[in-house]
């Protein structure tokens, strides 16, 4: 389907372009074949409106012939044939139209006085087709530039969902194996802590089954998957272990990315409580307003015990999961000083949850 014919903005705007040419027409036709302004003006304009619809057919040999695929002499062959073609149907129109005006108008000799001239029309047709094709080589480059954006747009999309699940795909696998360690290491020392565990890990992995095909979930539900984690952590330190948290209710309705605070408190646990002999404390703030969620999570640490990639899987995959969903939309922030290990999140507060 022409382009044109299917929104009628458009074609408006393009019979409207023929208005200029119109009047150079008709400036034309009183200045070398001896019509007077009313003559020129009442043959003129019905003509352009002709000629302007029987310029849309340069569309289909344009479609048919792209630039970047055909050559120079097919190009030029195929279109200054349909050019003198389509100019001698117009100039046999435009005979036609001063016959008849000569019949029933009452302009006298006008069709006499137009036969001198033929061949001005004719040019003048041959010019207004090419630059019709002109036009219309325009909008076909214009249409493939918006398509390759859309195609790039598409594909940038695409390779960010499967970014995301790839990633989100690590963050089961690495508390699992953490779990596991920690599960194999309590068999020879507290069987019966052993089985709770396995219990407690059981449940949470139950907690999270579907969660790969969600973008987001509500703060309160991810809450919730944090304290089954800590559940399971709790089995291994007892009260080595305290959790602080400091969250507004509103934003507990607040959708963010599956997963995203469990690796923040499981890096807190390994790499700060872990390893300090009396234990220690976690503490969660989360806030919103102003349209983000501020999200904190601070831990002590032992500045002299070994480093163990503390910026190791569990940071870096929220990192690119934030960069991947947000991109500068969200930040994340880590500082350590005087004991203290801090990770801190901004990211939008959505209502509902986001597609990309």
């Amino acid at each position: 389907m022409h382009p044109l014919l299917t929104r009628p903005r458009q074609l408006g705007l393009y019979l409207l372009a023929w208005v200029p040419l119109a009047g150079i027409l008709v400036y034309l036709l009183t200045g070398s074949s001896g019509l007077n302004w009313r003559e020129a003006i009442i043959l003129t304009l019905p003509l352009c409106l002709v000629y302007a619809f029987a310029c849309l057919s340069a569309w289909y040999p344009c479609r048919a012939l792209p630039l970047e695929r055909s050559g120079f002499v097919k190009l030029a062959l195929v279109h200054l044939t349909d050019s003198a073609l389509v100019s001698v149907l117009w100039v046999q129109i435009a005979k036609g139209f001063a016959v008849a005006l000569v019949r029933w108008g009452g302009f006298t000799g006008l069709d006499q006085r137009l036969a001198k001239y033929t061949s001005l029309l004719w040019v003048t047709g041959v010019l207004l087709y090419l630059l019709s094709v002109t036009f219309y080589y325009m909008l076909l480059a214009e249409q493939a530039s918006r398509e390759a954006q859309e195609r790039a747009l598409q594909a940038r999309v695409l390779a960010r969902d499967a970014e995301l699940k790839a990633l989100r795909a690590q963050v089961n696998p690495h508390f699992l194996f953490n779990c596991l360690h920690s599960i194999s290491a309590l068999t020879s020392s507290d069987a019966a802590k052993a089985r709770e565990m396995c219990i407690l890990l059981g449940d949470f992995l139950r907690r999270t089954l579907g969660l790969g095909e969600k973008q987001s979930i509500p703060l309160e539900e991810e809450m919730s998957l944090v304290h089954a984690f800590l559940a399971v952590e709790k089995i291994r330190y007892g009260a080595r272990l305290q959790m602080e948290e400091l969250v507004d209710k509103e934003a507990l309705n607040a959708q963010v990315p599956p997963l995203l605070l469990q690796p923040l408190v499981e890096n807190a646990v390994s790499h700060g409580i872990a390893n300090l002999v009396e234990g220690g404390w976690i503490r969660l703030e989360v806030k919103q307003n102003n349209g983000y969620l501020r999200i904190a999570i601070e831990n002590l640490f032992d500045p002299e015990a070994p480093q163990r990639h503390r910026n190791g899987v569990g940071l870096a995959n929220v990192r690119q999961r934030l960069q991947a969903r947000y991109g500068d939309g969200a930040t994340f922030g880590t500082t350590a000083e005087e004991g203290r290990f801090r990770v801190a999140i901004s990211l939008p507060a959505e209502g509902r949850e986001r597609t990309l």
